[in-house]
């Protein structure tokens, strides 16, 4: 499928949103629940797959679809096509706090790897795909790491990281050592791998986890400080409701005479 050029802006500091151009005849693809507005003239469809396989016949859509169930997402993807005949814009908005990340493909070879959550939206034409981890050590304990999305194409793709972006270029050999949930995406020359932490102690009372990812180049990858897992688990965490407990801010008696405990 030809892939289309989009023009886009992104708005906001920590809770950001992507607008997409679409010229008459141009489509963007996006997650289930993306989408936060769209103008005059665009259209939406709720399509079976990933949208790059819809020319495939049956068998085509059916393998597009599965694609997406082994990373945990929807079977359905949603296109925006503009069937007016001026320009109009279409846009998506980060799930939690954080950055939105575009990627051109071509500038990283044509593929990128991305943790199954982190895709947002992308220009009509790009594949998204499945990467096995095939290492033993990253599928017995690699968790978020080892089932990812592969993005292929030569358009515009956005990810999205939560908290701050740290985007790293590894020198052929490099190693790199980030907690699992920490990794959005990197390119394909990257090896990514699971590695234990070594240190009984650290790993029962450090509250990092028995492991982490090693990241080895040459390639790019991108970082995000905090993954949507973490903010869960905080939040959980703080919340009486869910077994949490309440922690009275900027008081010496807690949560004691909180209004939200009676």
């Amino acid at each position: 499928m030809a892939m289309d050029v989009v023009d886009y802006e992104i708005f906001g500091n920590e809770m950001q949103y992507v607008e997409v151009e679409l010229d008459p005849g141009e489509a963007a693809i996006g997650e289930a629940g993306a989408m936060m507005m769209m103008g005059n003239g665009i259209e939406m469809d709720t399509i079976f797959g990933d949208g790059s396989a819809q020319q495939g016949g049956l068998f085509g859509k059916l393998m597009g679809a599965g694609k997406r169930l082994l990373t945990g997402e929807s079977l359905f993807t949603t296109i925006f096509h503009n069937e007016g005949r001026d320009k109009s814009r279409v846009a998506f908005a980060a799930p939690y706090p954080g950055k939105i990340v575009p990627v051109d493909l071509t500038t990283v070879g044509g593929t990128l790897i991305c943790q199954k959550d982190s895709f947002l939206c992308a220009a009509r034409g790009v594949s998204l795909g499945i990467a096995f981890n095939r290492k033993l050590g990253t599928g017995l304990f690699g968790g978020e790491g080892f089932i990812m999305q592969k993005l292929e194409g030569d358009g515009m793709a956005f990810v999205h990281a939560g908290g701050t972006l740290a985007v790293k270029d590894l020198a052929p050999g490099e190693v790199l050592r980030v907690d699992t949930g920490c990794v959005v995406a990197f390119q394909p020359s990257v090896d990514f791998d699971i590695q234990y932490v070594g240190k009984l102690k650290s790993a029962l009372f450090s509250g990092e986890g028995l492991f982490f990812a090693t990241l080895r180049g040459p390639g790019r990858v991108w970082l995000q400080s905090l993954p949507l897992s973490r903010l869960a688990n905080r939040i959980v965490m703080a919340a009486p409701a869910a077994g949490g407990q309440s922690r009275g801010e900027g008081s010496l008696l807690g949560g004691l005479f909180d209004g939200d405990n009676e």
